[in-house]
């Protein structure tokens, strides 16, 4: 249920709604809008209650139902867009950011030699993955502390904030302590300890899209972060298993307008793991910018012949520099820059 409250409603009215509500048993969540404050009464059985219980408060301009399994991510909750800030950039603006680095944090000498390269041609966020989840447990799993240590130099050299993916609630201090992002990866979308855990943080968090999951699910999903007071929560859309197997994962481009007409929160796109292959990556690219995303994650690899994870998927930097030329257009078209 949302509580919308009058322009300038003064602060003990807002209080009241809450106070009301904190009686009836429910939780609260506060939208506090330049102009109005929005109070989302949280609970499994808000459909129970009358609106006239919050309606007749001092300060209440309306009150309304939200019918969507989401709230917190939802349009009626917050009408205005998000904007992450991460290190003086800002996810939602007008700008489009790319982050681009290793699938993998393999050694200093790679990691350095992809964050310059990737600075160079443009990118605002270096990736790296210091734990892996891979399909096998004898794939190459990540250098873990160590791979942190690397992002955080790389940061320090080179000047590119760092997102990187946490993948289980005991590492969430120690990812939290290194990295400017924290990515939740697409198998651990309903891992919702781990949101909960995620979203205590108050960090700037990144949820990419489950392999089989709904729009909706996705959504609601976020709700988790949300809840825990954490507002710099974006998404990613990167592909959905499906019965199409040229392609890694299906890219849902049209779940990018969908996310923006429902949800405040930013999206991005990664079209490395969508596609699979090197070659389809700047056109799954250029589409996701042509159709809303906010923000691109490229994986970009100095030598993907010889990468420990994910190297058909990864651009050299020559071709993620090219890449980048061709986006600046396609932003500019759309009426957008990078």
């Amino acid at each position: 249920m949302i509580v919308e409250m009058r322009k300038g409603a003064a602060p003990d009215e807002v209080d009241g709604v809450v106070q009301r509500a904190k009686s009836l048993g429910f939780n609260v969540q506060l939208n506090l809008g330049s102009e109005k404050t929005v109070v989302a009464i949280l609970g499994s059985n808000t459909g129970q209650l009358s609106t006239d219980i919050f309606a007749v408060l001092p300060g209440v301009e309306t009150v309304a139902r939200i019918m969507k399994p989401y709230k917190l991510a939802s349009r009626e909750f917050k009408a205005q867009d998000t904007r992450v800030q991460v290190q003086g950039l800002e996810i939602g603006g007008n700008r489009v950011l790319v982050m681009a680095g290793p699938c993998a944090v393999e050694s200093k000498e790679q990691l350095m030699e992809a964050a310059w390269a990737v600075k160079e041609a443009g990118a605002s966020i270096l990736r790296g993955g210091a734990f892996k989840p891979r399909t096998s447990p004898f794939s190459f799993q990540g250098l873990g502390r160590e791979g942190l240590e690397l992002l955080a130099q790389a940061r320090e050299e080179v000047g590119l904030p760092i997102i990187t993916e946490v993948m289980d609630t005991q590492e969430v201090s120690l990812v939290a302590e290194y990295a400017d992002i924290l990515q939740i990866g697409a198998r651990n979308m309903q891992n919702f300890s781990l949101l909960n855990a995620v979203g205590k943080t108050r960090r700037p968090a990144m949820l990419k899209r489950g392999l089989s999951s709904t729009v909706t699910e996705w959504l609601t999903a976020a709700d988790y972060l949300l809840s825990q007071g954490n507002n710099q929560v974006f998404l990613c859309e990167r592909g959905i298993r499906t019965f199409e197997d040229t392609v890694r994962f299906s890219f849902d481009v049209g779940s990018i307008p969908v996310v923006r007409r429902n949800s405040h929160l930013p999206i991005a796109a990664d079209p490395s793991h969508a596609a699979g292959h090197y070659a389809l990556v700047p056109a799954i690219a250029k589409a996701a910018v042509a159709a809303g995303a906010d923000a691109l994650i490229i994986e970009v690899h100095p030598n993907p012949k010889v990468a420990l994870s994910d190297g058909l998927q990864s651009l050299t930097p020559s071709d993620f520099t090219r890449l980048m030329k061709d986006l600046r257009a396609v932003a500019e078209s759309v009426g957008r820059h990078i």
